[in-house]
């Protein structure tokens, strides 16, 4: 080409979660099964939406309005009904339905947020990092994504004084990035914790958006705690969907709830930028909107969210047992979402280490692929080729520590049983070799 078409961040554009799949699908040509532990999905893994809410879908088929454009925002009745639900937390941020606003998904939301932002302007995302907030915020800078640190050693949760002192010394940063319940660690952050952090928002004068797409997923003795409950004056975002919820992660649905737009003239004059944005694109998928009211509104709502959290804590507490005397590993038991990040101890792993395969091919292509990647890639590729189960590495999350991430979506008890046992065995096996 006669000019450079290549944006300067297009080199920070990496999915870990998706990009392990060419290799595994490299590695099911050579004759091993693949059993996929790498991605969110619940339907893929056996789960099914209850009769009552897939016939809500089909009745909505039938209605002419499902199949054509809705306001560029998203469903008017809709956006009404979710205001409603923020307004009606005790003590939280009060919204009006111009403070939702639809997309295709997160991932359509993510891109947007961060690609309508001021390239100066940086926002302080958690380490590890979930893939598509940290590629987006970085490409859309050109530069790596700033990152705080999250404590292996306490349950996963922020290092508050971390946050407080890059924000202190790093002026380019505009906003605090925080999921809670988090990916990849299932961590959920306790209110004292998110209101300090909205605190040095609101000193510094920045935004704050929370990834929320699983604060509908929480156990282990936890409340539910939405951003509108603790935010105060600050002005955020909330990121919400149906994808991980219903779950119906095909829907392509989720939406922002802007907070505190009008408390800073630049931050309302960024959110109407969004808008903007979304109207070159008419409008978001209609269908999966119009569902939202009558879904979440049915009265059979709590108990299908009451039941999967405790679907998931029995789940959780199934996988921490199976790790139970494993000295090289950490395990922090998750506290929401369907993820458990195993953790290695420092020191562990070293580029000697392998695991027994008896498909030669695939021992080949192993050997091959390990050759100069981070340790903990080597132990997941390593694992992939001996049993075929593909996890994600905690180096693919943007992370300084050694492990990999699992869902706990498998749906099927014995072979749920199965996946964390080989993994156990295998861990027991690569550290002796």
């Amino acid at each position: 080409m006669r000019r450079n078409i290549v944006h300067e961040g297009a080199a920070n554009l990496s999915y870990a979660i998706r990009e392990i799949v060419a290799v595994a699908h490299e590695i099911r040509d050579l004759g091993q099964p693949i059993t996929w532990e790498n991605i969110g999905d619940p339907i893929e893994k056996g789960e099914r939406v209850p009769g009552w809410m897939s016939d809500i879908i089909k009745e909505l088929l039938d209605d002419p309005k499902s199949w054509g454009y809705c306001d560029t925002a998203g469903v008017p009745q809709t956006r009404r009904f979710l205001a409603d639900l923020v307004n009606e937390r005790p003590g939280g941020v009060q919204v009006n339905t111009s403070d939702i606003i639809f997309f295709n998904g997160l991932g359509d939301a993510v891109a947007k947020v961060y690609g309508f932002l001021r390239r100066e302007a940086r926002v302080l995302g958690p380490s590890p990092a979930y893939s598509t907030h940290s590629s987006a915020e970085a490409a859309h800078s050109g530069y790596g994504h700033v990152t705080y640190e999250l404590d292996p050693y306490n349950g996963w949760l922020p290092d508050v004084d971390d946050i407080r002192k890059k924000v202190k010394y790093n002026d380019s940063i505009a906003g605090i990035l925080l999921l809670s319940p988090d990916n990849p660690t299932g961590a959920v952050y306790p209110r004292e914790i998110l209101e300090e952090i909205a605190g040095i928002a609101r000193e510094h004068r920045l935004f704050v958006i929370a990834d929320e797409i699983y604060v509908h997923i929480v156990y282990n003795g936890n409340p539910r705690m939405h951003m509108s409950e603790w935010i105060g004056d600050v002005p955020a975002l909330a990121m919400r969907g149906i994808s991980k919820e219903y779950p119906w992660p095909g829907s392509r649905c989720g939406w922002l709830e802007v907070l505190n737009k009008n408390r800073d003239e630049n931050f309302a004059r960024y959110v109407d930028s969004l808008v903007a944005a979304k109207r070159l694109e008419v409008c978001s998928t209609t269908l999966p909107q119009m569902s939202i009211p009558r879904v979440m509104g049915d009265p059979r709502y709590p108990g299908h969210l009451s039941r999967r959290a405790a679907m998931f804590d029995q789940r959780a507490d199934e996988v921490v047992n199976v790790f139970q005397g494993c000295d090289a590993v950490i395990v922090t038991k998750p506290s929401g979402a369907f993820y458990i990040t195993i953790m290695f101890k420092p020191g562990v792993l070293n580029e000697h280490q392998t695991l027994r395969i008896d498909n030669e091919p695939v021992r080949r292509r192993i050997e091959e692929m390990v050759q100069g990647v981070p340790p903990d890639r080597r132990f997941v590729y390593y694992l992939m080729g001996a049993t075929g189960i593909v996890v994600v590495p905690l180096s693919g999350f943007q992370s300084s520590h050694d492990g990999f991430r699992v869902t706990i979506l498998e749906t099927d008890d014995t072979r749920r049983a199965w996946i964390f046992q080989t993994i156990r065995a295998a861990i027991d096996e690569y550290v002796a070799s």
